[in-house]
């Protein structure tokens, strides 16, 4: 008897073959990095890519943004055959986005065009991390800046969400020069009295940060959107002192002032209607 009730504790113990693991189609899970749980990939593309059981916000693309948003069918691209090229002569530098045009099916880090919310009419741009880690070039600080004068042609709000690693090193100088042409188009932006929003999600960093990621009238981020100029460790070693466990982390942000609100995704669609009908023309409040 006490044979037997250990051989079917060893029968349930027994490791899964590698063919038995091979038959599990790849990506159809997924595993959350924050709580550890494991669970179905299509339900969490369902629950706008957050966890079911911590709230953890994953990464989205630029395309599944625009769906979570934007009016079905209302979505217009602009700029999109706009590209980078390799003014410095970078090794290997054109051969990697090449290759992530074709894995993300993005000519470049930024989505742009125009669409409505609710019935309101607005542009957006919406950047990618899974395009070279949502990394500032010229083509980037370009598409923005048109995408901002677009909107003032057409007298509509602006949206941008913000990803980034940065600026794109490969392009050195004329990619830090984006910070300061993206940041006067803006000015000239709310100098017309139009409505500009910055959505700052997970990892919004370096020049982006420093410059039109902070810059909006509403400032918001999603939970637990690593945000930041200088690296945290950089930041330890420069000022000699251990930085608070929450440190650039979009809740620390809000408690300091820095930001608007600390939106969920799963409410972000409501809250910019909202915003956008107090604002609209003959609203609550015109900008």
């Amino acid at each position: 008897m006490i044979k037997d009730l250990f051989t079917k504790k060893k029968k349930y113990a027994t490791i899964p073959s590698e063919q038995n693991r091979q038959d599990v189609p790849e990506g159809i899970m997924s595993k959350c990095p924050n709580c550890k749980k494991i669970m179905y990939t299509k339900e969490l593309i369902k629950n706008l890519r957050v966890c079911m059981n911590c709230d953890y916000h994953y990464s989205m693309t630029a395309f599944e943004r625009v769906e979570s948003l934007l009016d079905e069918g209302t979505f217009s691209e602009i700029d999109k055959d706009m590209i980078s090229e390799n003014p410095l002569g970078f090794p290997d530098y054109l051969e990697k986005l090449a290759k992530d045009r074709e894995k993300t099916g993005l000519n470049e880090a930024v989505l742009t065009g125009e669409g409505k919310i609710d019935g309101h009419p607005v542009v957006i741009a919406i950047m990618d991390s899974t395009f070279r880690m949502a990394s500032m070039g010229s083509a980037v600080g370009e598409k923005i800046a048109r995408a901002v004068e677009h909107a003032m042609e057409l007298k509509v709000p602006f949206i941008v969400f913000t990803a980034s690693g940065g600026a794109r090193m490969q392009e050195g100088v004329l990619s830090l020069m984006q910070m300061a042409k993206i940041s006067a188009v803006l000015k000239k932006f709310s100098n017309e009295g139009l409505l500009y929003i910055s959505i700052m999600t997970h990892p919004t960093t370096g020049g982006v940060t420093a410059s039109f990621a902070s810059v909006g009238d509403y400032n918001f981020a999603e939970p637990g959107a690593l945000i930041g100029f200088a690296g945290r460790r950089i930041i330890e070693q420069t000022i000699r002192e251990d930085l608070p466990e929450d440190f650039q982390t979009a809740e620390f942000l809000l408690k300091h002032g820095q930001l608007d609100s600390v939106i969920h995704r799963a409410e972000m669609r409501e809250t910019l209607s909202n915003i956008l009908e107090i604002h609209r023309p003959g609203g609550k409040l015109e900008c």
